[in-house]
């Protein structure tokens, strides 16, 4: 059969970077202002009383240190999918799973809180509806039904929009209001100017600041469980992290967006709730009025310094708000399904980009089909906020820890630094622990909820998406050297040398496998001690091992040398990678006809606690001058992450041919081969380093067929098949294909 397509090994191009300053701005405007402070304004005031203000005070405080880290960390990683970008350049691919499911759930109930939130507020336009048309409105047009059809209409509205645009929109409802909120902050004020001069004139005298006493109604618990519930209010800069991607001159605008829309956001919200207090409930204390009606706070408070139309001013911003917030969080989380899909994370599938627009379409309706389903369940939008800010700041606090570590890894990148290292990543992450912590007991439906999720997502991820996952995350290692720094291993390369032929092949692959600017290599020389040693042997290793040095050092690698006495050479191998926890084993193949393939070799593969790459090339074999690779696969879920790196190591010092050879039974038909064709097609995109093609034969010898398919390689890739509990024992195919070719062959095995 002819070759399959190629495949692009590092997947299809991601949207254009469409977004300048004033667009990435928006983006996160569009999701702090407005949504979350008028849904939860009223929650903080009741649990607190006037010290509500101090409680987002704080929480912006907190807000400006997480701030510095996503800065930091955008400047250093310029792409999409924020956190969970961050995650799996600096920690391991199961660390970045967990990331990236936790961030994508915070946006998920972030949107799920906006949506809920746009239908509390369209309610009152509602019933407006019907007294225009001379009706009384209904007891059921504020019931829950009602609120939920209406959410699930602006989820369902959001997700086509999205689907058709890479951008999604939405400027002209964050323009609206920021403009509406200007007019309340400075209809307020004048309100509060005008009080002030009558108090002067002996009216109303101290009557101001009796309004803001008791200021801690419920003490510290109160103020601490307020920060707790609206902590969500301030986020959506991270947002702009997630499409980072998708931003112009990442490394300058990206921090700037963060800041500009952060400042925007406490520039409006702290004049606004000091005067929801000061002139918003002169009758009672503003703790009875928030308790009394907690969503519709501000619209009250309006009402009350600008009479009926301050309340529909409200309420209008209150639509735009929430729609601007629910787009920008189906925004950004469909991003972050989008990048975990393409690292396979999640399905594969989920990651595709529409041909034109490039919305990833499959990653904006699995996340509105996430939130819709959690739409019908969380019973209100104080709870919803309460499991979107606990997620958000453990996610936050992730956030810090992944800055720390990467700045104490590699120092400062280019672009923006975070100021008062490490103290600004350990506070900040300190406090968003500290409170998350304790809105998980205060609010124990939060925790529950937030536990549920992180439980399915790793059965999720151990039943199904690991294999895949770990294959793309070594191919991704072997091309970027870099990751294994930032990921702070320094890993060992364990190569015994006993033949001075393979020492140049040997050599010339473990610089390969492990770049000297990571990784070391351990050079190894094993003196046989038993019985039939002649007197000479030390001597002999000292000049294998001496060739070995030389020939590394004219390749510009700088290995360790050792050589040990033992009367078990394979025994010795294994206690050697084991003391130094070896990540793996380089070892020459000899002839395929020696007990040693049968015997020692294939116990030392079976007990060795590190991946085994078995080398049989000539002496002059260099792997940069291979261009053409084979790789034999039974395909199925037969990923390797041996492979991977393999592959990824060599592909990242030239461009490599690599072909993906599945060979079926003679009498196999056209169906069974195609299944061969996809399986192998999922294994070459999530290995392959810059390309591969797939191909599938029919044929009654698979041995004999890879053998003469190998005649038109530099380079054959098997892997160490064996049954459960084997780990890949040095089977006969393999022994068999390198009988009966001359072509030079990589025999890999993963670690137990």
């Amino acid at each position: 059969m002819p070759a399959g397509p190629s495949l692009p090994g590092t997947g299809p191009p991601g949207p254009a970077r469409h977004l300048g300053l004033l667009g990435a701005t928006s983006v996160g405007v569009g999701a702090i202002v407005g949504g979350g402070i008028l849904a939860l304004a009223g929650v903080a005031f009741a649990a607190t009383g006037p010290s509500a203000i101090l409680a987002f005070a704080l929480n912006g405080a907190i807000a400006l240190l997480t701030v510095c880290s996503f800065a930091e960390l955008a400047a250093r990683f310029p792409q999409s999918g924020g956190t969970y970008a961050y995650a799996r350049k600096v920690l391991s691919v199961e660390a970045a799973f967990a990331a990236g499911w936790v961030v994508w759930f915070a946006s998920v109930v972030a949107a799920v809180l906006y949506a809920m939130g746009f239908a509390v507020f369209l309610v009152p336009f509602l019933e407006l509806a019907v007294r225009v048309v001379g009706g009384a409105p209904p007891a059921w047009l504020g019931g829950r039904f009602v609120l939920v059809a209406c959410a699930l209409a602006a989820v369902a509205f959001y997700s086509w929009r999205l689907s058709r645009s890479a951008a999604g929109g939405g400027q002209w409802a964050t323009a609206g209001k920021v403009v509406v909120f200007a007019v309340l902050v400075a209809a307020g004020s004048w309100a509060l100017i005008d009080r002030g001069a009558e108090a002067a004139g002996g009216v109303g005298a101290g009557d101001l600041a009796s309004r803001f006493r008791p200021f801690f109604a419920e003490g510290g618990a109160g103020l601490a469980l307020a920060m707790g519930y609206t902590f969500i209010a301030l986020q959506g800069f991270d947002l702009i992290a997630a499409v980072g991607g998708e931003v112009r001159h990442p490394r300058r605008n990206v921090p700037r967006a963060m800041f500009l829309s952060l400042g925007t956001a406490l520039a409006i919200y702290l004049p606004l709730l000091f005067l929801i207090v000061a002139v918003g409930s002169p009758d009672r204390p503003v703790a009875e009025t928030a308790a009394a009606n907690p969503e519709i706070l501000v619209a009250i408070a309006a009402r009350n310094f600008m009479g009926p139309a301050g309340y529909w001013l409200v309420v209008a911003a209150g639509l735009l708000s929430m729609l601007s917030a629910l787009q920008a969080n189906l925004l950004a989380s469909s991003r972050f399904a989008s990048a975990m899909a393409s690292h396979r994370t999640l399905p594969e599938r989920f990651g595709r980009l529409a041909s034109g627009t490039g919305a990833p379409v499959a990653a904006v309706r699995l996340t509105s089909a996430v939130v819709a389903l959690l739409i019908v369940a969380v019973p209100s939008v104080a709870a919803a906020g309460a499991v979107a800010s606990l997620v958000f700041l453990t996610s936050f606090a992730a956030t810090h820890w992944i800055a720390y570590l990467a700045r104490r890894r590699t120092g400062s990148a280019k672009g923006f630094r975070a100021p008062w290292f490490p103290l600004a990543p350990v506070a900040g992450g300190g406090a968003c622990l500290a409170i998350g912590l304790f809105q998980a007991v205060a609010v124990p439906s939060a925790g529950v909820l937030a536990a549920l999720w992180l439980g399915a997502g790793a059965v999720l991820y151990a039943l199904y998406l690991a294999p895949r996952a770990r294959s793309v995350d070594a191919s991704a290692e072997g091309r970027d050297p870099e990751m294994v720094k930032l990921r702070g291993r320094r890993p060992v390369v364990l190569v015994p040398i006993a033949n001075p032929a393979r020492v140049k092949a040997l050599v010339t692959m473990a610089k390969a496998m492990a770049p000297p600017e990571v990784s070391r290599v351990r050079l190894l020389s094993v003196v046989d001690a038993g019985g039939g040693t002649s007197s000479d042997a030390a001597p002999r290793a000292q000049v294998v091992l001496g060739g070995a040095l030389a020939a590394a050092l004219e390749h510009d690698l700088r290995p360790e040398a050792l050589v040990t006495v033992h009367d078990d050479p394979w025994a010795e191998i294994a206690r050697v990678a084991r003391a130094g926890r070896c990540e793996m084993v380089l070892l020459g193949m000899g002839r395929t006809d020696e007990p040693t393939v049968a015997g020692p070799l294939q116990r030392l593969v079976a007990d060795v606690d590190a991946d085994v790459v078995v080398v049989r090339a000539p002496g002059s074999w260099n792997p940069d001058r291979v261009r053409r690779i084979l790789v034999p696969s039974r395909g199925g879920r037969a990923h390797s992450p041996v492979r991977a790196r393999l592959l990824g190591s060599l592909g990242r010092t030239g461009d490599r041919d690599v072909t993906f050879l599945g060979v079926a039974g003679e009498g196999t038909g056209a169906a069974g081969r195609e299944h061969v064709r996809r399986e192998l097609l999922d294994l070459a995109k999530d290995e392959a380093a810059g390309g591969a093609s797939v191909e599938v034969v029919a044929a009654a010898d698979v041995a004999a067929q890879v053998a003469a398919r190998a005649e038109d390689a530099d380079l054959v890739v098997m892997g160490l098949h064996g049954g459960p509990g084997k780990r890949g024992a040095f089977g006969q195919f393999v022994v068999r294909v390198a009988q009966a070719t001359d072509c030079p062959l990589l025999v890999i095995g993963r670690r137990r």
